[in-house]
């Protein structure tokens, strides 16, 4: 299993690198031939469905995540986020933490730990290092974008 995690601050207050951050269907946006959606529709909540579809044609596949956690950023505690990779070809999880950096800007941790079928175990740091790159830029991006 890869396990990787990054933390970035921004110049947002929490609340709003969370908003940022938790538009699901915004996570494609750097990922090439990556779509993103979640269900049900309305507001995140525990048991929301988000589903990566990242290839094309017979070639793609799906990395269903299920929100197990679900914490908005408070004025006295980060907000936190758990996802439960439940794909047939991406297992594992990713945790989302957005507090507060000194300066009253927000700090984004990033924690993942991911096993995808068919990579070996010998691979996982080179893994690690790709996922690292994909979802800083994705992370980068995202807070950049109203």
């Amino acid at each position: 299993m890869a396990v990787f995690s990054l933390e970035r601050t921004a110049p947002l207050a929490p609340a709003e690198a969370w908003r940022r951050l938790t538009r699901w269907e915004r996570h494609g946006d750097t990922v090439p031939l990556t779509r993103v959606t979640a269900e049900p529709p309305g507001p995140t909540r525990p048991g929301t469905l988000v589903v990566a579809r990242t290839g094309a044609g017979p070639l793609a596949f799906d990395d269903p995540m299920e929100v197990t956690l679900w914490e908005p950023p408070r004025a006295d505690a980060p907000g936190r986020c758990r996802l439960v990779k439940r794909g047939r070809v991406v297992r594992g999880r990713a945790e989302i933490e957005v507090g507060t950096a000194p300066g009253g800007r927000a700090r984004v941790r990033w924690r993942e730990e991911l096993d995808v079928r068919l990579v070996p175990p010998l691979l996982d740091g080179l893994l690690g290092r790709a996922g690292r790159h994909v979802f800083g830029r994705t992370v980068d991006h995202l807070l950049r974008q109203p």
